[in-house]
């Protein structure tokens, strides 16, 4: 029975397949439209190629300006590491030119502190100075005096030598004196015999100082009292007359044997 209906299927459907070979189809009965699709096609080609174009071009700008951007990092960091190295080249010089400065100023001190001390030297010295030419000013004022006083000394002992010779030989022969040097330009000695009665040769003298105007007896053997001494004296001074000062002495001497 199942091949009866296969049979029977098979031959409808192969009537039905001649039916519709022989018969005319829908499709073929509907109008032909034109779509446009192959222009739509070649328009999204080029749109494709431009759109393609576009990004290849922006990516090529963009590895471009990145590249660009890494060169001009690069550049900067240059200029950084240039900048960074000028600044501590200036700062060492700053370093250096401040501690010139303080060494200048240290040294300026010192020469200032020098020069003072050398001007408060020159000062103390240049007053030394002047205190020295005073005094030797005042030296030579008393220099020159007992140069004056020297020379009238000796004009009046030169105008009283002529004199005092034959005196001064009478007194030598009468006083039994004797005049020796005493060692010393401005001293002399005058030496007495014949005043002790027990001994007429025992001998008794003085030295006469004459480095001033004024006579002064410096030693005497035997001693005598001073203030007798400085009577004869103040008589001689007083009147210039060396026959006083040996008489008057002789006189002290024989009183101090008696004595």
């Amino acid at each position: 029975m199942a091949s009866t209906f296969e049979s029977s299927l098979s031959s409808s459907m192969s009537g039905r397949q001649t039916l519709s070979a022989t018969a005319p189809s829908m499709a073929d009965q509907l109008p032909s439209i034109n779509f446009g699709f192959d222009e739509l096609r070649d328009r999204m080609a080029k749109f494709s190629a431009k759109f393609d174009a576009f990004i290849e071009q922006g990516r090529k700008r963009v590895l471009e300006e990145r590249n660009q951007f890494r060169m001009n990092i690069a550049e900067l960091q240059e200029d950084q590491r240039m900048k960074k190295k000028d600044m501590e080249i200036l700062q060492h010089k700053t370093n250096t030119h401040q501690q010139m400065i303080s060494k200048e100023a240290a040294e300026t001190r010192e020469m200032q502190a020098a020069i003072a001390s050398l001007s408060a030297q020159r000062d103390k010295n240049q007053a030394t100075r002047d205190a020295l030419k005073q005094q030797i000013a005042e030296t030579q004022k008393e220099i020159d005096a007992r140069l004056a006083a020297q020379r009238e000394h000796a004009k009046y002992v030169e105008s009283q030598s002529r004199f005092n010779v034959p005196e001064l030989d009478f007194w030598m022969q009468n006083l039994c004196l004797k005049i020796e040097g005493a060692g010393q330009t401005d001293r002399l000695k005058f030496v007495y015999t014949h005043i002790d009665e027990k001994n007429w040769e025992r001998e008794a003298w003085f030295e006469l100082s004459t480095s001033s105007k004024d006579y002064d007896v410096k030693h005497c053997r035997p001693k005598l009292e001073r203030e007798k001494v400085d009577r004869v004296l103040e008589r001689v001074n007083e009147t210039r007359d060396l026959a006083v000062l040996l008489k008057g002495m002789r006189e002290l001497f024989v009183e101090a044997m008696k004595a």
